[in-house]
This record gives C-alpha cells, sequence and structure tokens, in this order.
C-alpha cells in the first residue's frame, strides 16, 4: 500500500484564535445538534463572517480535507489486507481508487474523525472563503483542498451510491465557485487537476432530490457547471 506523508510546506499554519473558533463550530453545530443542514450552515457562516473569518474557515476545509484522506487511507489499507490486491491512494485524483475499489470501499464524508459535516462547516467555510478569497492565506495549497473535497463528492455520488440532495448539489457548486474565487485571487493560477479535467469533458446530469422527501427537485452536471465556472 502506498502512503503520503504530508511535507511541511502542504500544512496550513493557523493562529490560535482560528483554532478557538473553529472548536467552537465544531462543538456548537453538527449531526449532534438540532436543525436543518441548511440552517446550520447559516449559522456558521454568521460566526466565520468577515476577512477575520477567512483564516478560520480555511482551517476547517484543510482540517476536513487531511481528516478525509486519512481515513480514506485506512480503509484502503484495510482493503487491500482483505483482497490481497494494494489499492493506490493518490490525493490528488480519488477518482481511480474508487473505480477499482467500488463497491467495497466506504465513503466517509459523513462520519469523519474530525467531527466536521460537508453541508454544515465545509459549506459555510466554503462560501466565508468565497466572499473574500483576498484574504485567504497559501492560496494555492487551498485552492488544492477544494478541489479534492469536490473530487470526494462527485465520487461518492459515482461510485459509492452516495444520494445526490439539494444540500449536497450546493456543496458541489459552492466549492466550483469558490475555487474560482480563489485562482481569480492569485496572481498565478495553477493547473487544474487531472479529477477536475476528466469531469469537464463530460455531460452526466444527476437528479437533485429534497432533502427531507424522495422526490426530484433539480438536475446538476458537475462537468458543464466547471466548464461555466473555470472556463469564462
Amino acid at each position: 500500500m502506498r502512503w503520503f506523508r504530508r511535507k511541511p510546506s502542504e500544512q496550513l499554519v493557523l493562529r490560535e484564535a482560528d483554532r478557538q473558533v473553529i472548536d467552537d463550530v465544531r462543538q456548537r453545530f453538527g449531526l449532534h445538534r438540532p436543525g436543518s443542514f441548511g440552517d446550520q450552515a447559516n449559522a456558521v457562516a454568521d460566526v466565520l463572517a468577515g476577512p477575520d473569518g477567512v483564516g478560520a474557515a480555511a482551517g476547517i476545509v484543510h482540517e476536513f480535507a487531511d481528516s478525509a484522506h486519512q481515513e480514506i487511507q485506512g480503509l484502503a489499507a484495510a482493503l487491500s489486507r482483505s483482497v490481497g490486491y494494494q489499492f493506490v491512494v493518490d490525493r490528488s485524483n480519488y477518482r481511480p481508487l474508487w473505480r477499482d475499489a467500488r463497491p467495497e470501499l466506504k465513503w466517509p464524508l459523513f462520519a469523519l474523525r474530525c467531527g466536521l459535516f460537508p453541508y454544515i462547516h465545509v459549506a459555510a467555510a466554503v462560501r466565508v472563503i468565497g466572499a473574500h478569497p483576498k484574504h485567504a492565506s497559501d492560496q494555492n495549497l487551498l485552492v488544492s483542498r477544494l478541489f479534492e473535497i469536490l473530487d470526494l463528492t462527485v465520487a461518492g455520488w459515482e461510485f459509492a451510491s452516495v444520494r445526490v440532495d439539494t444540500d449536497g448539489a450546493a456543496l458541489a457548486t459552492g466549492l466550483i465557485t469558490t475555487a474560482r474565487a480563489v485562482r481569480d485571487a492569485m496572481s498565478k493560477e495553477p493547473p487544474l487537476p487531472a479529477p477536475v479535467r476528466e469531469l469537464m469533458r463530460r455531460k452526466n446530469t444527476v437528479d437533485v432530490y429534497a432533502p427531507d422527501a424522495p422526490r426530484v427537485v433539480a438536475h446538476i452536471d458537475p462537468g458543464r457547471t466547471l466548464r461555466e465556472v473555470l472556463l469564462v
């Protein structure tokens, strides 16, 4: 099994004040609290509101992506041992892993050890970063993490039977638009990662369900959204 270690340059340095804000919203919001995902995301966004909240918002994105990567490494290693085949975990492109390992590989984003939830904490953080992209530090790494979470989100839809509801569709769209905003704020835009390029070459419309009922209320085509947002 191939294991990846983060280099010092790949670690976000957080202020203590930002760490305290992240711990606060982790405790105050989540699956353990009442309220819809959207309402809780709005409340978290209010806590993070303004340029001063971008540091904590970026910390949420990084911590969530790091936690997902660590969890997937463990799951892939366990699956490799059980089937006698080594599954490669490539953080820059999770799609080949899911193609090889489905349906045995569990999609873990709803129950990460970090205690952050994608449709609450991450959705709020993405919104705050998108409103103030120039205030984000380490923008190149931040863009990579935004696209990494998008890669995992869409991989869940395609390969792990994750139900696409309005919260999930809103998160995917927010990740795309915020990644574009941060890229626009950079002096030199980095190349688009492989999973983004792959999705952009495709046309794949997905039904979007109401969060509380088994009815289709909209549709989303991630590739089309990526093309429309990133190629303008």
